[in-house]
């Protein structure tokens, strides 16, 4: 299996309303450092996995959707516990939705949250 791997970061704002979170019930800031990696079981006719640049910008779109945005107050996102793991899952499904997808397997997105702590959606894709 090969895999391309880009990386960015996007600050936004959220609340966890829930007591399980304790203090980050509130609203706080958080600053992700989002990696998006591509798998494909065979390099494509260029010999890549997806182009790089295409990746990057795409994930770029992706992250400046929410960028600065408290996602509390985004109506696609009313309803939701925005965790980490959550959120995760969002920008691997709108990467999905963004690309072209034949011929990869999967999408993982990581989303660190601290340099000790992070999270991880694998997007199975086909």
């Amino acid at each position: 299996m090969f895999t391309l791997t880009v990386r960015d970061h996007v600050m936004l704002a959220h609340s966890l309303p829930d007591p399980f979170f304790g203090p980050a019930q509130g609203l706080h800031g958080v600053t992700y450092v989002v990696e998006a990696t591509f798998e494909r079981p065979d390099l494509d006719e260029h010999g890549v996995v997806l182009d790089i640049g295409a990746a990057g910008q795409a994930l770029t779109d992706v992250l400046g959707r929410i960028a600065y945005q408290n996602l509390d107050e985004l109506e696609e996102f009313a309803g939701m516990i925005t965790t980490t793991e959550v959120m995760a899952r969002w920008v691997a499904d709108q990467l999905a939705g963004s690309i072209d997808v034949s011929g990869l397997g999967a999408i993982s997105v990581v989303l660190r949250e601290h340099p000790d702590a992070w999270a991880c959606y694998r997007k199975a894709l086909g």
